[in-house]
């Protein structure tokens, strides 16, 4: 196996009295998806807000390619090519799905016309229809407000927004939660085709069935440690819900 693309070793995170995170480690490789799961509590949040460049660790060591980095901010974690959509998505409702995508990160016209703020609409309209449209995400509607929006079109925004960027990872907090049968079927359908295009996707997920369908392996938290890796081909919900608990005795990764 390839070195990891992301790494985090030894991981501590105290807020206060309370510890988070007692040394967890994490890895994930180029084109794969690994799930991270645990039960409330177990440091999943924190971790991945580590990983992101949302929050600083007290000690521990993150490496991006084999090498120790520090992200300071998410900005940081972003031009190294890892994205993140947590649970509230971080859309703005009253803007359309492009303006979205490219929030923060117009297109500006060159020159002058540039400098005084004007942006190549045309452009960022045709890239962000054609990104939506090779991830095949459900978005019918491109000129109107996101908060008239179906969860699952919204979900397939955040998504797709976030793999336009990405170049190395994206993290997916909890992506299918709250969304019927249907919108989840095209989200999980969506992690395959970013999977598919090299980037490693870490899902983190309290859906058991759907970390088995579409993870290759599968990373368990427990009281802010990893207590096992398993591969998600090989195990059953039954041994991941044991691994959660403590009922089993998990093996850590090498």
């Amino acid at each position: 196996m390839t070195t990891p693309i992301y790494e985090a070793r030894d991981i501590v995170r105290s807020y206060g009295s309370v510890r988070a995170l007692e040394g967890a480690n994490f890895d994930v490789y180029p084109g794969e998806i690994s799930a991270l799961i645990g039960d409330n509590g177990a440091g999943k949040s924190t971790l991945v807000r580590i990983l992101s460049g949302a929050d600083k660790a007290n000690s521990g060591q993150i490496l991006f390619n084999g090498s120790s980095v520090n992200l300071d901010n998410p900005t940081a974690a972003r031009e190294r090519g890892i994205e993140t959509v947590f649970q509230d998505l971080a859309l703005a409702n009253h803007l359309n799905p492009i303006q979205n995508m490219y929030l923060g990160r117009e297109l500006m016209k060159p020159g002058i016309l540039g400098a005084l703020g004007f942006m190549q609409r045309s452009e960022m309209r045709n890239q962000g229809q054609a990104a939506f449209t090779e991830l095949g995400a459900t978005v019918r509607d491109f000129t109107g407000p996101v908060s008239g929006m179906s969860g699952g079109q919204r979900q397939a925004i955040a998504v797709a927004r976030a793999a336009a960027w990405a170049s190395e990872v994206i993290f997916l907090d909890e992506p299918t939660a709250a969304l019927g049968v249907v919108q989840t079927k095209g989200v999980m359908d969506l992690i395959r085709r970013i999977r598919d295009k090299g980037i490693a996707v870490v899902l983190i997920s309290h859906s058991m069935p759907h970390v088995l369908d579409v993870a290759d392996r599968v990373h368990v938290l427990r009281h802010g440690k990893r207590v096992a890796v398993m591969d998600a081909k090989k195990t059953n919900v039954e041994e991941l819900v044991g691994a959660m608990t403590g009922a089993l005795d998990g093996k850590e990764a090498a």
